[in-house]
């Protein structure tokens, strides 16, 4: 089950066109090296402007030919 938080996660991503598991993927990878200053860059609004042409992947991911 998914919270009322992560719930409302996925739905910003899908308004803006994202797709909600490449975002997770990439912002718990990228969230600890990111800095404090900038965190607003990690929501879906902003990552896209700034991440979502080459965002980190993950292993079990299958990668797009």
């Amino acid at each position: 089950m998914v919270s009322k938080s992560g719930q409302s996660l996925i739905a910003t991503c899908r308004l803006h066109d994202i797709d909600p598991y490449a975002y997770l993927v990439d912002v718990l990878q990228r969230v600890g090296q990111h800095p404090a200053a900038d965190v607003a860059q990690l929501t879906p609004r902003l990552w896209k402007q700034h991440f979502a042409a080459n965002p980190l992947r993950s292993d079990l991911h299958p990668r797009s030919k």
